[in-house]
């Protein structure tokens, strides 16, 4: 009996082990390799690009602005406005009101000739709003600053079978995370409540900071026993729903970009993975991926007045936006 027992004990806890295995790998396996070893100089391309990148985090992120900063929030949503609209596109503001406040979103779209009904979007977006009395120009002026320049980069796409939106979002930092007065929920919502088919969103959230300095690299447990320590790297993060789209971005990401990179699809619990507006698609039915330098996890100056245009790797911002440039033009094929 005995032994019965024990063996049934063994058996038992080599199915946990299994278990633990397989969850594992579903949620930190990715496709593709993971760019290694010493990073290439920045290109010409590149060099041009962080010229253009760094203009646009110091026009919108030199000062605090949101709800509590209103004429900066207005400032950086015209600035907005006037360089989508010197790109040759018409912005379209999705207004409403928060806090006894207008406030609005802003998009513009690349759509195929033929789209239709039928046709699939896919959203590429950023939150213009800082937090508090940050002047955000890591967070999130760098993800602003890249889908403006993604739409200077795609204007001449061949058309495709896909939609592209392209937006900046009011109001992702608190006390609007997480609630209806979100301006990614706003935004997800109308697409719901107009029925339009959505393959996938992406939110580009804090993409600035990188360090080789051994410890740079934090993380919430247990993913420090499994990811590196140096801060050199791009984090593309899903929520569960959401792994199919994630190994779609994650595979072309990594076929276009010189960047190492670490991802995987985790629940909502763990510190971060939801923290931005990916999470407003998701909790509405969109498959929705996070790409980021991780934020607080490296970023001492996260949500701080320290937060400033200096401390942004620019030509490493470039580097990503031209890589999300052939991303996109794969997933819009």
């Amino acid at each position: 009996m005995a032994k019965y027992v024990a063996l049934l004990a063994a058996g038992l806890l080599l199915l946990v082990v299994a278990a633990a295995a397989a969850a594992v790998w579903y949620a930190l396996a990715l496709p593709g390799r993971s760019f290694s070893g010493p990073m290439p100089p920045p290109t010409p391309a590149e060099q041009t690009l962080a010229a253009r990148l760094k203009r646009h985090v110091v026009a919108i992120a030199s000062t605090p602005h949101n709800v509590a900063h209103y004429p900066e929030l207005e400032q950086a949503a015209a600035y907005i406005e006037a360089e989508l609209t010197a790109l040759g596109y018409e912005p379209h503001a999705q207004v409403f009101n928060a806090a006894g406040r207008q406030v609005r979103n802003i998009e513009v779209v690349i759509s195929p000739p033929d789209a239709g009904p039928d046709t699939e979007s896919i959203v590429v977006g950023a939150h213009y709003d800082s937090a508090g009395i940050a002047p955000g120009a890591n967070d999130n002026a760098t993800g602003v600053a890249a889908v403006i320049e993604l739409a200077r980069l795609l204007k001449d796409k061949a058309p495709t079978d896909k939609r592209l939106r392209l937006v900046l979002f009011v109001n992702e930092e608190p006390p609007f995370d997480r609630t209806s007065e979100m301006g990614s929920w706003r935004y997800a919502q109308a697409l719901k409540e107009r029925d339009e088919k959505v393959a996938g969103m992406i939110s580009l959230e804090t993409l600035g900071k990188f360090s080789d300095e051994p410890g740079s690299q934090k993380y919430p447990p247990p993913f420090h026993l499994i990811f590196p320590s140096v801060a050199n790297f791009v984090a593309l993060v899903a929520l569960p729903g959401s792994r199919a789209f994630l190994h779609e971005v994650v595979d072309r990401f990594r076929g276009h970009t010189q960047i190492p990179t670490i991802g995987g699809t985790a629940p909502d619990f763990v510190d971060g993975i939801g923290w931005s507006d990916h999470w407003s698609f998701w909790k509405l039915g969109y498959p929705a991926v996070m790409i980021t330098d991780t934020a607080l996890f490296r970023y001492p100056d996260y949500h701080q007045p320290t937060d400033t245009p200096d401390k942004v790797n620019y030509e490493l911002l470039a580097r990503i936006t031209l890589g999300l440039e052939q991303t996109l033009r794969d997933l819009l094929q």
